[in-house]
């Protein structure tokens, strides 16, 4: 899929390098795409404790024996059930 302003993505949020918080999914709307890259975007990420805007976050996800896995401060696209 090709992102395009307007459509909804996971962000994952980074977490507490302490492990206090680990890294969560969040909903992101992309805000703009960066030219002819296909994975580097801007987000508005909805928190359940509000809003916060991302500029230049990278695509990231890879799959392993336990589902998805993505690094902290990437974007991927919703699963599918």
């Amino acid at each position: 899929m090709t992102p395009t302003v307007g459509r909804i993505v996971h962000y994952v949020s980074y977490g507490t390098p302490g492990g206090e918080f680990a890294t969560e999914h969040r909903a992101a709307i992309i805000t703009a795409c960066a030219g002819n890259d296909d994975t580097t975007v801007s987000l508005c990420v909805l928190n359940p404790t509000g809003m916060f805007f991302n500029e230049d976050v990278p695509y990231s996800i890879a799959i392993n024996q336990h589902g998805i896995f993505a690094s902290g401060g990437s974007w991927h696209w919703p699963e599918r059930d």
